[in-house]
């Protein structure tokens, strides 16, 4: 298996790649890629240690992503909440991004990244949110209140099937079935 192999069993291996959407090589890159985050002298602990969230977010693959936080925050399982990741943890988000993932798992994360409350529905607060996370909050980028509040107007009209005013699982996922684009770009490539 070569050097990235050499801590992970066959049967650990095996028992990933039924658990993920990933293949063995892909598990393999991943491990490798994990490893290197973390001191020299922690390399062999790799399915021991948690990386902190600055390290993760380091990842060229994270880098530039809007939603590098909430990613980071909805993958960890750490249970100080300060978002580091397990390798576990790091095979849960990359398998969800990698293109082999169902569109109702990747839709599915998304709507969790994008609930920036946690509240199991996308209201004004998460929509806003949202779009100052693609559109940017500097002053040249920024969307006016009226511009902003007719966006979220426009998206809620398009999304929000029951007319309760947030858009819940099943209306995002509704929607995201009329966009094939989402889930070919909703992916991070190692």
């Amino acid at each position: 298996m070569g050097a990235a192999g050499s801590q992970l069993s066959k049967e650990l291996l095996s028992e990933y790649q039924e658990l993920t959407f990933l293949t063995k090589q892909e598990i393999l890159l991943a491990y490798k890629k994990f490893g290197e985050l973390l001191p020299k002298e922690e390399r062999s602990r790799v399915l021991s240690v948690r990386i902190p969230k600055a390290k993760i977010l380091t990842l060229p693959e994270l880098k530039a992503n809007p939603f590098q936080h909430r990613i980071c925050h909805v993958f960890s399982t750490s249970e100080y909440q300060d978002d580091s990741m397990s390798f576990e943890d790091f095979l849960d988000m990359l398998s969800v991004f990698s293109d082999s993932a169902t569109p109702e798992v990747k839709s599915h994360y998304a709507f969790r990244i994008f609930d920036f409350d946690e509240d199991g529905a996308l209201d004004t607060h998460d929509l806003e949110k949202l779009v100052n996370c693609l559109t940017g909050e500097a002053e040249g980028t920024k969307l006016s209140e009226s511009e902003m509040n007719q966006l979220i107007q426009n998206i809620l009209e398009e999304s929000d099937i029951d007319k309760d005013g947030t858009i819940n699982l099943s209306e995002f996922q509704h929607v995201i079935s009329r966009s094939p684009d989402f889930v070919s770009s909703f992916k991070i490539v190692l």
